[in-house]
């Protein structure tokens, strides 16, 4: 992906420094310190020190990537920053609440629009927010972007990008095999995606303040989200 001066990097700031936030031209810097993303951000096959990712402190943050790509897991280490809204929670209601021999199939639509209520009241509350979910469809994208758009909110996004094959090893390892259809489906779609933004940058995602793109080489090093005043 190419970059384009003052779009992909800004604001980086290493650790421990004081004194004012620069701007990168050229290449792309060794990612270090924080990091206000702006534009798409792509630190794929980046080497360098531990990242910190900040936002507004009403900012949505969508953290997406194939299923088994560990969004999961940087999810859980960033929850201390803000709520997280991830479907399977809602999932896990329903099931708390349905006889076990019921199927998921057949209450599948009431816990996906469960889902989305719960995801449009949390947007409209305000405040911080992470958002669970693979990114890989459009009419979800433009659901989110229209939802924040309306709440007045900015809508950022974080992508793991990991591959088929690490993802699917992580299916395993996490004992959560998503079906070979169901991730073909999230596959193409996520392809699709970012082939159009390594083509036509943030404007392949509508509605999206940022996109930040890092594979699992950085995944353990992008440590830490912050939001508000304190993030930069």
């Amino acid at each position: 992906m190419s970059t384009t001066p003052g779009t992909e990097y800004a604001t980086v700031r290493p650790r421990g420094g004081g004194g004012g936030a620069g701007v990168a031209d050229g290449p792309p810097r060794r990612a270090a310190g924080y990091l206000a993303p702006q534009g798409v951000v792509d630190l794929r096959g980046r080497g360098g020190r531990d990242v910190t990712l900040c936002y507004p402190s009403d900012a949505a943050v969508v953290v997406a990537g194939l299923p088994g790509s560990g969004k999961s897991t940087l999810l859980r280490a960033w929850s201390s920053a803000a709520p997280v809204v991830d479907p399977r929670a809602t999932r896990t209601s329903y099931e708390a609440r349905l006889p076990g021999w019921l199927p998921y199939a057949v209450y599948r639509p009431f816990a996906r629009l469960g889902h989305l209520r719960r995801l449009r009241s949390r947007i409209r509350g305000g405040g911080p927010l992470l958002v669970h979910d693979c990114g890989s469809r459009p009419w979800m994208r433009r659901w989110l972007a229209r939802t924040a758009l309306r709440a007045g909110r900015p809508l950022h996004m974080v992508v793991l990008d990991v591959g088929s094959r690490e993802a699917l090893l992580g299916q395993h390892a996490r004992r959560r095999v998503t079906s070979r259809r169901v991730f073909g489906v999230h596959r193409r779609g996520l392809s699709r995606l970012l082939a159009r933004v390594e083509r036509d940058g943030l404007s392949a995602a509508p509605g999206i303040g940022s996109l930040v793109l890092f594979d699992s080489g950085l995944r353990t090093r992008v440590t830490e989200v912050r939001f508000g005043h304190d993030a930069g």
